[in-house]
């Protein structure tokens, strides 16, 4: 667990981030460290494979993170034994490259150092390759048409600073590279190679010392389309000698072709002593001459594998293995690639011929996949990972004879995650997100007795939409669990928990509480299928289940109109991609027409009665808040007050007020109130300017009639509800560094006149702040007022790099010390924190 600060009694724990993948291809670089770096929209995301749990992540960027790239990389895990601190280069699309240095004693990051910019546009690629214990060589690309070549000097000593310099830098021209590789040239380690390819569809090679200039030796040509990967073999014996290199490049043109570098000659004597080699089935088309300082070499095309029926994202040899004649390492001839077919390949040699061979095929079935951006071995060669268009990982394991099982990774969304709710057992967390999917993530025990048997991962996704999805909100109360959603469209929609789902949360709660047996008796649906259109959701039914017909032959037809049927499944671990991706789905129960926008905010009352929604407006008609009764979905209540979009709306903890903040910089209060016939009436109390700029969030003293409103005036303030009858602002905290974008205020180890407001702002950051209050015999706030102390900010680099959108502290009956907040962000990030406050 990784601490976030503390202070005034208050501890700060990072529980679980939850963050899918940039869709970019080289986004993702598995290091010599075992941990897997991948960008995370503006932040860098370290993760274990072991563990499948997100460690942290790196803020810094501005921008979308293109690529990451581990110094040592997975092929130099023979050279990393001795080192103390691994680094990693991130690389974002304004061109910006950071350095960062984990030290592996501690686990703890810092950020090095950002390199001179030189790049004016995008980072597209970032290759390196570690030449001595303290020195390391890199290459990066841009698609403002340079490549820059740099040298790394590592610290002598823990806490010692790198020195960075630029070794040199070409411009390629309009036509850029967005594939690189480096290695030292075999027989002689003073010169090094650089291969890049991009969008002139052909390969070119620089060579040059360790301080001089690049110098263009040739081109490779045979393909006929981007080249997308690039990878250099270390020195591979023939025949005794390690006189040789390979390189292995993909393709668009769906192809990929290795290519050898053989050394042919020294022209120390000013004549080539040229030796040609055989030439034999597997090297039959023979290139260039490389000349490399003293050295030259023969390159040939060694072989052309095809097997993939799309573009070739990435190709890559397996790292090194350990020989087990000598103390030393060999390169085994293993190559894996990954495609926008849904497929990974790795190619080995035949024994007996030595011709290329696909040896294994791994992929993803899932309509939902539209293939993968790119694939990379762990640092000993039993597992392989892919990253995919959803944003998704995908992991398989060796565990024997080439037989290879999917893996669980971590997963998340993939763009904004716009809002987030705890479920009201308190057992799971839901979002919604502009990637348009509702995820459920949960904490899956293993064993109830292990204190540490518990890992958060994503259990569900209820809902796959057509639409980016701004809001959501879950239905409290008994009966099944429920949640609305509103998405970029006018109409509210309302789910409810299939039966699936249901016994899967049994089983990752370790208890039968979730749900009662009368739910269980009740639920008559067993999961949802997808609609044609990815919109609405239909339920299938257990009675249906049941009774499957035999499709005849008019019905079995494969049409554009057909989706596969899913299957609800009851889990007993975590699910992986393509499970969440199809067979989680839960049935659409409503839908709640009225508003003339795009829905923006949605939330619930606390006894699960009325749900109230809110649309984008720039008019008082339109910025109608809408009251729906929950159970009969009907509408109950139309509340104007507002004359632009209301962007938060939160009900007291008693229910006898609606609190709604708005664009129109003001603040409104409406007393509901019910009939014992279940009636619903409301009226204005107050309405008033509270901010100078747009409210953003707000949020209400679960003990009292006192609330918090955030704005873009980086101001937060405290008001209270007099008598029922007025409105008096109680204080304004100290105005902060961001606008406060998000407000949860949470009771603390019961004490009525003791809270914790979380508030969450622009740049990311969460502050925790301490409210006291003194209460008068009648509840109201007594003079001196409110007091307030700032108790803890938590660690960036467990914290979000971008917009939070919306915090939510966890409902704890038990433990009134220990407490859970849940956060989202712009960052495509979930967080869950643990809480600890000592009395």
């Amino acid at each position: 667990m990784h601490s976030g600060g503390g202070g005034s009694g208050v501890e700060v724990k990072r529980v679980f981030i939850g963050a899918g993948c940039n869709r970019i291809v080289n986004n993702v670089s598995w290091g010599a460290s075992g941990f897997v770096s991948f960008g995370a929209n503006n932040s860098v995301a370290i993760f274990s494979p072991k563990s499948a749990q997100i460690l942290t992540t790196l803020p810094g960027h501005k921008a979308v993170v293109n690529c990451t790239h581990w110094l040592p990389s997975t092929k130099f895990f023979f050279k990393a034994k001795q080192l103390e601190q691994h680094y990693l280069l991130s690389g974002d699309a304004d061109g910006t490259i950071i350095l960062w240095e984990l030290s592996l004693v501690d686990g703890k990051w810092r950020q090095v150092l950002r390199l001179p910019q030189s790049h004016k546009k995008g980072v597209t690629c970032i290759s390196g390759i570690i030449v001595s214990q303290t020195e390391a060589l890199f290459a990066s690309a841009s698609s403002d048409g340079s490549v820059c070549l740099w040298e790394l000097v590592f610290p002598l000593r823990s806490g010692g600073e790198c020195k960075v310099s630029c070794l040199d830098s070409l411009s390629v021209g309009s036509k850029s590279m967005v594939a690189l590789s480096l290695a030292e040239l075999p027989g002689n380690s003073e010169q090094i190679v650089i291969a890049m390819g991009g969008l002139d569809n052909k390969i070119h090679l620089y060579c040059g010392g360790r301080i001089g200039k690049l110098v263009h030796a040739c081109e490779l040509k045979g393909h006929t389309d981007w080249i997308r990967s690039l990878d250099f073999s270390l020195p591979i014996s023939i025949n005794g000698e390690a006189n040789n290199i390979f390189l292995v490049s993909s393709s668009q043109d769906k192809g990929i072709r290795i290519w050898k570098m053989a050394l042919c000659g020294s022209m120390s004597n000013g004549h080539g002593t040229y030796r040609k080699e055989q030439i034999s089935l597997s090297s039959y088309i023979e290139g260039p001459v490389l000349l490399a300082g003293s050295s030259s070499y023969q390159i040939s095309l060694e072989s052309l594998l095809i097997g993939h029926e799309d573009w070739v994202y990435s190709v890559m040899w397996q790292p090194p293995l350990k020989s087990v004649k000598e103390d030393g390492y060999y390169q085994p001839q293993s190559i894996l690639s990954s495609s926008m077919d849904k497929t990974m390949m790795i190619w080995q040699p035949e024994n007996t011929s030595g011709v290329w061979m696909n040896v294994v095929t791994v992929g993803e079935l899932s309509h939902c996949a539209l293939g993968f951006y790119g694939g990379h071995w762990s640092p000993n060669g039993d597992s392989i990972l892919a990253h995919g268009y959803g944003g998704s990982f995908h992991l398989w394991k060796n565990v024997g004879n080439d037989n290879w099982l999917p893996q669980k990774v971590p997963s998340g969304h993939f763009s904004s995650v716009t809002d987030i709710a705890w479920a009201r057992s308190s057992d799971y967390i839901m979002s919604v997100s502009y990637d348009q999917t509702s995820r459920i993530y949960a904490p899956w025990k293993v064993e109830a007795s292990l204190k540490d048997g518990e890992f958060w991962h994503e259990v569900a996704r209820p809902q796959i939409h057509g639409h980016d999805i701004n809001c959501m909100t879950v239905v409290p109360g008994k009966g099944n669990h429920r949640f609305v959603s509103g998405a970029d469209e006018k109409v509210a929609r309302v789910f409810e928990a299939p039966l699936s789902f249901l016994r899967t949360l049994d089983n990752a709660t370790l208890k039968k509480s979730c749900s009662d047996d009368n739910v269980l008796t009740d639920v008559q649906i067993l999961g949802a299928n997808m609609s044609a259109l990815g919109l609405s959701q239909k339920p299938i039914y257990v009675q249906a289940v049941r009774e499957t017909p035999e499709k005849n032959g008019i019905d079995g037809l494969d049409t554009l109109e057909t989706i596969p049927d899913a299957v609800p499944t009851v889990f007993t671990e975590p699910p992986i991609e393509d499970q969440l991706a199809w067979h989680t789905l839960w049935p659409e129960s409503h839908k709640l027409y009225g508003h003339g926008n795009e829905l923006f905010s949605l939330c619930c009352d606390h006894k699960g009665e009325l749900v109230a929604s809110s649309c984008k407006a720039q008019s008082a008609t339109v910025a109608e808040v809408w009251l729906w009764q929950v159970g009969s979905w009907k509408a109950v209540g139309r509340l104007q007050s507002h004359s632009l979009t209301v962007t938060q709306m939160e009900f007291s903890h008693d229910d006898n007020y609606l609190l709604t903040v708005s664009r129109d910089r003001q603040f409104s209060i409406f007393t509901i109130t019910r009939t014992d016939a279940g009636e619903v009436s409301y009226s204005l109390l107050a309405r008033q300017e509270g901010h100078k700029r747009i409210i953003w969030s707000c949020s209400w003293n679960p003990h009292g009639h006192e609330f918090a409103t955030g704005s873009r005036d980086k101001i937060v303030k405290i008001w209270a509800v007099e008598k029922g009858s007025s409105v008096r602002q109680l204080m304004t905290l100290p105005q902060f560094a961001s606008s406060v974008t998000a407000l949860s205020w949470s009771g603390v180890c019961d004490r009525r006149n003791d809270g914790l407001l979380a508030i969450g702002m622009e740049n990311g950051q969460i502050e925790l702040w301490r409210l006291s209050y003194n209460r008068a015999d009648d509840g109201s706030i007594a003079a001196p007022g409110v007091a307030s102390a700032l108790v803890v900010r938590i660690d960036p680099f467990i914290c979000h790099a971008a917009t939070v959108n919306r915090i939510a502290w966890r409902k704890n009956e038990e433990d009134k010390t220990s407490m859970q907040l849940a956060s989202c962000g712009a960052d495509n990030c979930v967080r869950v924190f643990d809480v600890t406050v000592s009395n």
